[in-house]
């Protein structure tokens, strides 16, 4: 039994570490959305939001599972898995950089001037990344979570105080973009400090299709996600235009920020808890209660006062987006219970069911978009909140409610 309440005490406390995290950026982020609806045209935003979608989702190929195959490494073959995972991160990053700054040229060339020179310029931020995600990983596999969550603030809400100061100076959509990679050389620093490790010659490094056979369905899955995230965006964009899609950047948001935050808090504190946990079911019946349990209040909260904290924050004009933001708060629960079902099954060696569930909700809200757009937002907000929540916990549920002797062995 006290095993059982330290486990609860150790998530709740790393939890609570990334959830402080994630609200001090989310804080500093509604800064930004603040500054950014009364210094940028609708049209401005759009062009930045544009950018930021494309971005994001050529980012999700950075989380490929590799530093997860460094948390569960076994301890006598941690060095080797470190040097493999050095090389991997290494070939990604720059590999991603190349692709993305040809896309941000394609788009130039295409006409889309201001859309491609700014996806261009987030692609210098992945330089930074490889030569400090190996102890990234290394900290966490440690239990050095709340550290590495107060770099993530950091990094974070100095980007979004940064892009605040440039937005009443310049009132350009480059206010967005450039803070990401004037900050990413102080993460780097950061994290190489946190946790200290260098590449010994000596040591031999390990197979690489370990990594490749678990990678790819979570590379898959991070890429798919980024699509749920992103692709209703490109859809707006290119449906409506960049007005609109400024309109629909802002009030997403305001309504799904919190969401998006606490569940990223979530899937980070989560796999390497319950690496640690030996009854698999237990564990994430608890993780999900004590989620919920956290989540619910505030999104209720935010939900009722919508229609006071909109216009007051974003400027009266912003007013009638309300009721869209109160409808997106929703979104919170579902998302919440499946991050914590999906990292069960990460760890359980399953990515391949979370990456069928993603793809799945995905090409549904893609199609969703696609047939409410012409309605308007608030319909476009009803039809993500009921697509995601039918999806998420018609998958979820099965895994939650079946009996223990049923899960799998962890890897």
């Amino acid at each position: 039994m006290s095993r059982v309440a330290n486990g609860s005490s150790s998530f709740l406390t790393n939890l609570m570490a990334f959830g402080a995290s994630e609200v001090s950026a989310k804080a500093t982020r509604l800064l930004v959305v603040v500054a950014i609806s009364r210094t940028l045209s609708a049209e401005n935003v759009g062009y930045a939001a544009a950018a930021l979608a494309v971005g994001e989702v050529l980012k999700s190929l950075t989380e490929n599972g590799i530093g997860q195959r460094i948390i569960a490494a076994h301890k006598d073959n941690l060095e080797a898995v470190c040097h493999s995972a050095h090389r991997l991160f290494w070939g990604y990053c720059v590999g991603l950089t190349v692709v993305q700054m040809a896309i941000g040229c394609a788009l130039h060339v295409a006409g889309q001037t201001t859309v491609g020179a700014l996806v261009g310029l987030m692609a210098i931020e992945y330089l930074f990344m490889p030569a400090g995600l190996v102890q990234v990983a290394l900290a966490m596999r440690e239990n050095r979570l709340k550290r590495v969550a107060v770099i993530s603030a950091i990094q974070v809400s100095g980007a979004n105080l940064i892009t605040v100061a440039l937005a009443f100076a310049w009132a350009s959509p480059l206010v967005l973009i450039l803070p990401r990679v004037l900050t990413a050389p102080i993460w780097l620093v950061a994290v190489r400090h946190l946790r200290p490790w260098q590449r010994k010659s000596l040591v031999h490094q390990a197979p690489l299709q370990p990594f490749v056979t678990y990678g790819l369905p979570v590379t898959g899955i991070e890429l798919v996600k980024a699509l749920r995230l992103h692709a209703d965006k490109i859809v707006v964009g290119a449906v409506l235009g960049p007005k609109a899609l400024g309109i629909y950047f802002l009030a997403f948001n305001a309504g799904l920020s919190l969401a998006t935050s606490f569940c990223a808090a979530l899937g980070i504190v989560l796999f390497p808890h319950l690496c640690k946990e030996a009854d698999q079911h237990a564990a994430l019946r608890r993780t999900v209660t004590l989620s919920i349990i956290c989540i619910l209040p505030v999104v209720l909260l935010q939900s009722l006062f919508a229609s006071v904290y909109v216009p007051l924050l974003l400027g009266a004009k912003w007013g009638h987006i309300a009721p869209t933001v109160s409808l997106l708060c929703f979104a919170a629960l579902p998302l919440t219970i499946w991050t914590s079902v999906a990292a069960s099954l990460r760890v359980s060696g399953r990515p391949k069911v979370e990456f069928t569930v993603t793809l799945i909700l995905t090409i549904a809200l893609v199609f969703s978009a696609i047939l409410a757009a012409p309605y308007g937002l608030t319909t476009m907000a009803t039809a993500y909140v009921a697509t995601t929540t039918t999806i998420l916990l018609a998958a979820a549920l099965p895994h939650l409610m079946k009996p223990a002797q049923q899960d799998l062995r962890k890897v």
